[in-house]
């Protein structure tokens, strides 16, 4: 034990050592290059004297960067999360001017701006060097880890869990089962493909169908809370109240998380010795890094923006993040320059601060939230559950199937590569399970095809002035929201979606889903209500070529979906199906529709768009060529991979439906691994093999697919 100890405490000192050489280097080449960073005084210095001031300095920086960046990046903390990159190429070039000053003789001299940059490059080597040399040593590359997540060391064996193992879920928001097919095939995620893939596939790939609201708030508030009651869209009013729920709020986050609690009876998912990473909700979880719904606590409970701290605690990750993110506003600079260039359609615009929104979500949520889920590995948590929102944006923006997105697939996978060799050296062993929590389906906007905007549509049917220029539809985007609450800048009062009062109609949009409401009907409007107020309106609205079906509420025949050309659908009738003008839009959709019709907060009018099967395409109520939110094509179908070592998700020949069915499923795995800790009720607990196979092709072997 002794022995061990000294050869681990030898190996550190070689590291050091190491580094230390390297930094050096690095900082001679510099001052070689770099004319306003000088190392030696004004009569020039021997060779051997310019070295040994390289070593006092590159020593000194070093040093200054131990014992200073970790009280620091606690102090930058309290600054705007995106601020934080910027400040932290200041503060490193401050260092650097500290560590030059320390040279006897003074002669180490930079000029500020130069400083900035010598300091950025020489953190970074000197990060990559001791990675390097840390990989070969295991405890050393856990110890690394455990700084960059800045969690402490746990041995599982200490609270008598030695030898089981922990769950890993990994949501890839937005990537619908499709989507993820296509992109396995093509070879754009090797990972992915090898857990699926060849002789032995560790993986089986099912689809599931979402809820009616097809979107974050919906899916992820069912699986890690088990329901999703009365969440009707992104988006609703609340007549009582006045006012707009809008789930990527972090007030409205936490008015969610607190009803589906207070429904079930039960903390969430994650209760049991659990980690949510980068969610809208936080399932229980005591370990939080990133979480919407906590976000606008106030003082010590709100522990969301730990996880910045545990990732820029090393200022060479402050730097990589920092030039990534410039290079992914480039990016988006570039790719939508080129497809403006080449007259792309359908396209929406993609100035202003988007680029910053897409490069916030593609690079500083992964990397925080990988490391946040690097460090819970390494600590031996039970469950992790971690949001990936990358390609959810910038599909919004250029399309499911776009290059754009892709590419973000291609970079998403290394990361779950990158996850799966840590889990290699986590203290128990850990079983992924990814999944999505909806698809995204294609299409051009439903103004851009027609001209005008549901809300403007809406007033029309009403006899009311439609204004000359259409206001701009507002556009889902936890990413947007996200950003706001990074920035310190939650939304003002009179920034909220709060309608005037007045007898005017409120239209909101969740993607293809619209929502109408009359604030001066009490309670919801029914159909007889609104032909005697507004004659002209539903004939208007389930006449028009971009809209499949209309939800409304009938004093005499109960729930009715209405279609062109007068077609309706009696919901409340036994054994309804999916006919009608719910025909196209596929199994479930029935059930998806009544279901919706019961919760309270359903608007008076619930608008579906057209959906077009030969195409899959939708027409989005807001800016988006890729959305999700209503029925119609891949985005009411995601997927869900698990690993054969747990049971198969749902009994042969059954379909798993909604996200309470997922919560439940997911739940069963918790206690397969991990015993009683996590109750299980009858109805979770299918135990023969799942759906039939189908296998499609690979690079290098077939993909297993167990569709249901």
């Amino acid at each position: 034990m002794v022995r061990g100890r000294w050869r681990s405490a030898v190996s550190a000192l070689l590291r050091v050592v190491a580094v230390w050489a390297v930094s050096t280097l690095t900082m001679l080449v510099l001052a070689g290059i770099l004319p306003d960073f000088q190392l030696q005084d004004d009569d020039g210095d021997s060779i051997t004297r310019v070295a040994l001031t390289a070593v006092w300095g590159a020593g000194a920086f070093g040093l200054l960067g131990a014992l200073v960046w970790p009280l620091a990046v606690r102090a930058l903390l309290l600054v705007p999360a995106l601020v934080v990159g910027l400040l932290a190429f200041f503060l490193n070039g401050s260092l650097l001017l500290v560590a030059l000053s320390l040279i006897p003789d003074g002669r180490g001299e930079a000029d500020p701006e130069t400083a900035v940059v010598v300091a950025a490059v020489m953190s970074a080597v000197a990060s990559a060097t001791s990675g390097a040399l840390a990989v070969r040593d295991d405890d050393a590359y856990r110890r690394r880890l455990y700084r960059l997540a800045h969690r402490r060391h746990r041995r599982v064996g200490d609270d008598g869990r030695n030898g089981l193992p922990g769950t890993l879920f990994l949501q890839l928001d937005g990537v619908g089962h499709e989507a993820l097919r296509e992109a396995v095939a093509d070879g754009l995620m090797p990972t992915v493909a090898a857990w699926l893939g060849g002789d032995e596939p560790t993986h089986r790939l099912t689809p599931w169908r979402t809820d009616w609201s097809s979107q974050t708030g919906a899916s992820q508030l069912g699986i890690l809370h088990g329901s999703n009651f009365d969440v009707p869209a992104f988006r609703w009013y609340e007549k009582e109240s006045g006012e707009v729920v809008v789930s990527s709020r972090p007030a409205s986050a936490a008015l969610m998380q607190r009803r589906a609690i207070e429904r079930t009876g039960d903390g969430g998912l994650l209760a049991f010795d659990g980690a949510s990473r980068g969610n809208l909700f936080s399932g229980g979880a005591d370990q939080l890094a990133l979480v919407l719904s906590i976000a606008a606590r106030r003082g010590r409970s709100n522990r969301s923006r730990a996880g910045y701290f545990a990732y820029f605690s090393d200022p060479a990750n402050t730097v990589r993040t920092s030039m990534s993110f410039v290079a992914e506003v480039a990016r988006e600079i570039g790719q939508s320059t080129a497809a403006w260039l080449r007259s792309d359609s359908p396209r929406v615009k993609r100035g202003g601060f988007y680029p910053f929104i897409r490069a916030f979500a593609t690079v500083v949520e992964r990397d925080v939230v990988v490391a946040a889920v690097l460090g819970d590995m390494l600590a031996g948590r039970t469950a992790v559950y971690a949001d990936l929102v990358a390609y959810d944006e910038v599909a919004h923006h250029s399309g499911p199937h776009s290059p754009d997105a892709l590419k973000v697939l291609e970079r998403l996978d290394r990361s779950l590569g990158l996850i799966a060799k840590v889990a290699e050296h986590a203290p128990r062993a850990y079983r992924i399970v990814l999944l999505s929590d909806h698809g995204q389906s294609p299409g051009e906007t439903f103004e851009g095809a027609y001209g005008l905007t549901l809300a403007n549509l809406v007033r029309a049917g009403c006899g009311l002035p439609v204004p000359r220029r259409a206001a701009r539809t507002v556009s889902a985007s936890e990413a947007r929201d996200a950003v706001r609450t990074a920035l310190h800048r939650p939304v003002a009062d009179d920034e909220e979606e709060r309608p005037e009062p007045g007898t005017d109609p409120v239209v909101l949009a969740s993607g293809n889903l619209g929502l109408i409401s009359f604030p001066d009907a009490a309670g919801r409007a029914t159909r007889e209500q609104i032909d005697r107020h507004h004659p002209a309106l539903l004939t208007t609205l389930a006449n028009h070529p971009g809209i499949g079906f209309l939800l409304v509420r009938s004093e005499e025949h109960g729930a009715l979906v209405l279609g062109a050309d007068g077609a309706q659908l009696r919901l409340d009738d036994d054994g309804t199906g999916d006919t009608g003008p719910l025909a196209v839009f596929g199994p479930g959709a029935a059930d998806a529709v009544r279901r919706t019709d019961g919760f309270p907060h359903v608007a008076d009018i619930m608008v579906n768009s057209r959906y077009d099967p030969d195409t899959g395409r939708v027409h989005a109520f807001e800016e988006q060529i890729g959305s999700h939110g209503g029925l119609g094509g891949e985005q009411a179908r995601p997927f869900l991979m698990s690993p054969y070592t747990l049971s198969p998700p749902v009994a042969d020949g059954r379909e798993l439906a909604g996200a309470e069915q997922v919560h439940r499923v997911l739940r069963r795995w918790l206690r397969e691994c991990q015993g009683p800790q996590v109750p299980l009720t009858a109805t979770e607990d299918p135990r023969s093999e799942t759906e039939a196979e189908g296998p499609f092709p690979v690079r290098g072997g077939t993909v297993q697919d167990k569709s249901a």
